[in-house]
């Protein structure tokens, strides 16, 4: 019997390009045979380096044959909940939070620094500094909302952004970006700047991001902030199924990121 078991059914952890949307990944992994569930109990060892995941007591290996390790035990205990609740076939598609811990230690470990600038780049367009030029009463939500995000991370961090009516690009101040890497410098390392990550790219903004982690605005209002947009043309014209399916989606990633950060926080 092996000591050790890889997690070959997940394939890779970094997202493709064509593949962003998470309605059309699980489309996509719906295709694809789901292995049966091979095993009984699902535990949790402690080692040096944190809190690895068993499975009948064997440790289980990440896609690139890491061990499954998480850096708290509360961490760990999200893992091992997913692997636990899967019934006679194991599916990938309802174990968001194993799919980003395998993203942590196989893909950010090694590339740390560029996601931690990635994040960063967002700050230099991001969603809050880019206002409409109409309707008066879009323009006006914007301001009554998204202002005091600018002021807060004006105030608390000294990053001060610009405005921008429309969408041409407009270059933030490089003090601005500056200000915004330090505050993001507390979070470097490679759990939690995927969590950060997530957030990021599901809301279009690097300042909702560090409001999100530092803990100034709650997860659903971050959410909402992030799409007032959206639901202002929603309220105007209407939605229709996929794209309800479609944003469920995505907030069930982005609260599966957000419910791991909270793990990681909770014990710094």
């Amino acid at each position: 019997m092996r000591d050790e078991l890889s997690q070959d059914i997940f394939g890779t952890f970094i997202p493709e390009p064509s593949h962003e949307d998470p309605v059309r990944r699980a489309q996509i992994q719906m295709k694809r045979p789901l292995p049966k569930r091979f095993y009984e109990s699902v535990g949790i060892e402690t080692r040096d380096d944190g809190f690895s995941i068993t499975l009948d007591g064997k440790s289980v290996k990440t896609p690139a044959k890491n061990l499954l390790t998480l850096p708290t035990r509360e961490a760990a205990e999200l893992v091992v909940a997913e692997w636990a609740g899967q019934g006679e076939f194991i599916d990938p598609a309802t174990m968001p939070i194993t799919k980003l811990a395998n993203t942590a230690i196989d893909a950010v470990s090694n590339s740390l620094d560029e996601v931690f600038d990635e994040i960063v780049r967002f700050a230099g367009t991001d969603l809050l500094c880019y206002r409409a030029d109409g309707p008066r009463e879009l323009i006006d939500r914007q301001s009554a909302r998204w202002d005091p995000l600018l002021g807060w991370i004006s105030t608390a961090h000294g990053a001060r952004f610009i405005l921008v009516e429309g969408v041409m690009h407009q270059e933030q101040p490089k003090e601005a970006i500056a200000a915004y890497a330090r505050a993001l410098e507390r979070y470097r390392d490679p759990f939690q700047i995927s969590c950060l990550n997530v957030v990021t790219t599901l809301t279009g903004s690097a300042v909702l991001t560090l409001a999100f982690a530092e803990g100034a605005f709650d997860l659903d209002e971050v959410w909402s902030l992030a799409h007032l947009d959206e639901d202002w043309t929603i309220e105007h014209w209407g939605s229709d199924a996929e794209a309800e399916a479609r944003r469920e989606a995505r907030y069930g990633e982005f609260a599966s990121a957000a419910s791991l950060f909270a793990t990681l926080q909770a014990a710094s």
